[in-house]
């Protein structure tokens, strides 16, 4: 089976990538010939692999239509979705900007899963995302949260994590209380730092406007009119996850963001976040929402994505061995 498809040059340069990289990843995956010919591109192979590839170039000509550049991890999501009966929500990917960077690049979402997160995060008062590295969920938090600051629809952003060592004892630290602290928080302002810039980052947070603080600077506040992000929630105790929640006020949104796989608690201790998914999810409040993202949602270098599916599976396989042989580890 053979189609042509009719693209233009410049669609046609992007979809093949530098030195026909791209093109050639979809070739191997799905064993198919793409040839550009006579100004168009042709597709042959099997019928079915053929109707796969035709929806992989599709999509990612329209990425190229909505004006923007196709990388490697546009090619991977669209390979890994080939199948996915959902074309219609993946389509839809290429259209919304949430905010742009201080070098002018967009945030959007770029996967499902991403766009599923966003649309909570607008329809909700209170989104719990959980999910390993990379899937964006601090990151799309915190241009939610700036373009809702910008547009004045809150007064101030709040972000705070606990201050937990991940697995290392980093002994004493001098300086005074901030310079103990602005490691732990050191994530969130490199995300600050791409969206806003350092200047209006300054500036706001000297107005205090924006603050970065651990989650205990929290207890005995009520955060009104704000913006407000727990990153790293897997890493708080149950009394710690439901002061934070408690601390929530009129016009204010919260985002809690954390992965289960990756706790820096005690091996005794119980995990906030674990707590409050069971306690709320099953409650179905109105105004939370509990959204979860895996390895497909990863938009880091391509590597990443299979390094966490590796430890994915790797876990999976060890608690089926466990189900299997009660009583053993």
């Amino acid at each position: 089976m053979t189609v042509t498809l009719d693209y233009s040059a410049d669609i046609q340069r992007e979809i093949f990538g530098n030195h026909d990289g791209y093109v050639r990843k979809i070739e191997d995956d799905l064993h198919v010939a793409i040839i550009p010919r006579d100004g168009a591109v042709k597709v042959s192979g099997e019928s079915r692999q053929v109707s796969s590839a035709v929806a992989v170039l599709d999509r990612l000509a329209g990425i190229v239509r909505g004006g923007f550049d196709i990388e490697e991890q546009n090619v991977d999501y669209s390979l890994e979705m080939k199948d996915e009966k959902d074309a219609a929500a993946l389509s839809s990917l290429d259209g919304e900007i949430i905010c742009h960077t201080i070098n002018g690049r967009p945030v959007r979402p770029k996967t499902i899963g991403q766009q599923k997160y966003v649309d909570a995060i607008r329809d909700n008062l209170i989104v719990f995302a959980n999910g390993p590295a990379g899937t964006g969920k601090t990151f799309l938090a915190m241009a939610m949260a700036i373009t809702a600051f910008q547009n004045k629809e809150v007064e101030r952003i709040i972000l705070t994590r606990p201050a937990i060592e991940a697995g290392e004892k980093l002994g004493f630290l001098p300086g005074d209380l901030q310079s103990k602290v602005d490691p732990y928080l050191r994530p969130l302002y490199d995300a600050l730092y791409q969206i806003m810039g350092a200047e209006k980052f300054q500036a706001n947070m000297e107005k205090g406007l924006i603050e970065v603080a651990p989650l205990a600077y929290m207890r005995g506040r009520t955060l009104d009119n704000a913006y407000i992000i727990l990153d790293e929630a897997q890493n708080t105790t149950p009394e710690q996850m439901k002061m934070f929640l408690t601390r929530f006020g009129f016009g204010s949104h919260a985002v809690i963001t954390g992965d289960a796989t990756q706790k820096d608690l005690a091996p005794a201790s119980v995990s906030g976040l674990d707590i409050a998914t069971r306690v709320l999810a099953r409650r179905r409040i109105e105004g939370i929402s509990f959204i979860t993202l895996d390895a497909r949602d990863v938009v880091r270098h391509p590597i990443v994505q299979k390094i966490v599916k590796a430890y994915e599976d790797y876990e999976q396989s060890h608690a089926d061995h466990r189900r299997s042989k009660p009583g053993k580890i």
